[in-house]
């Protein structure tokens, strides 16, 4: 299923329907302020496996996208210096690295001692997480052996990828570059991938 979804002002109803779909061990892709990802319920360990079937072999890198800095606590360990970052930079093209609370499903983990965090600055993407009522579970559509189009052209993700997810949100043409990866694990915050975004 394609859906068309105006970033400018998204339809709360299509937004509600995309949730509906997520709650129901749906798997969903969904664009976000860099590339296009794949996104299911971080509460919903079926949708887990079938996004890790779809992913392959990069199936290990799994992060978590919030609506607000609200709920971030409630999955990562977030000390004062941390969220001083994550204040200043969210949200925005970051993926930053956070040591993971018990809430966080083994299944999203994979044996890793850390966990991503994310706040696009994408309206669809923020929404639907609200209206979800929980993070996103999510990973990149983006592959290295791939044409750039099938990861950047909505329609193409979903002639790619229809078959295996439960809907494809149309939300514009994507980017190709990946967000700032950054550590904040230790006592200092680490570049691990430099993106779109600009640490501040």
């Amino acid at each position: 299923m394609l859906v068309k979804i105006w970033p400018d002002n998204p339809n709360p109803k299509q937004i509600a329907h995309a949730a509906e779909v997520l709650r129901a061990d749906g798997v969903v892709v969904y664009p976000t302020d860099s590339v296009y990802a794949f996104g299911c319920s971080v509460r919903n360990p079926k949708a887990i496996e079938r996004m890790r079937a779809i992913k392959g072999k990069d199936a290990s890198v799994f992060t978590l996208v919030f609506d607000s800095l609200a709920r971030v606590a409630d999955y990562a360990r977030v000390d004062n210096p941390q969220f001083r970052v994550l204040k200043a930079n969210l949200p925005g093209e970051f993926t930053f690295l956070l040591p993971p609370l018990s809430r966080v499903p083994e299944k999203a983990l994979a044996k890793r001692k850390s966990i991503g965090v994310r706040i696009p600055a994408n309206t669809i993407a923020r929404a639907l997480v609200e209206q979800l009522g929980c993070p996103m579970l999510t990973t990149s559509v983006r592959d290295d052996d791939e044409a750039v189009e099938y990861t950047t052209d909505p329609e193409l993700i979903h002639e790619r990828y229809g078959r295996l997810v439960d809907m494809v949100i149309d939300g514009g043409e994507g980017l190709v570059t990946p967000t700032t990866v950054v550590d904040l694990c230790g006592d200092e915050p680490e570049i691990l991938r430099e993106g779109i975004g600009e640490l501040k």
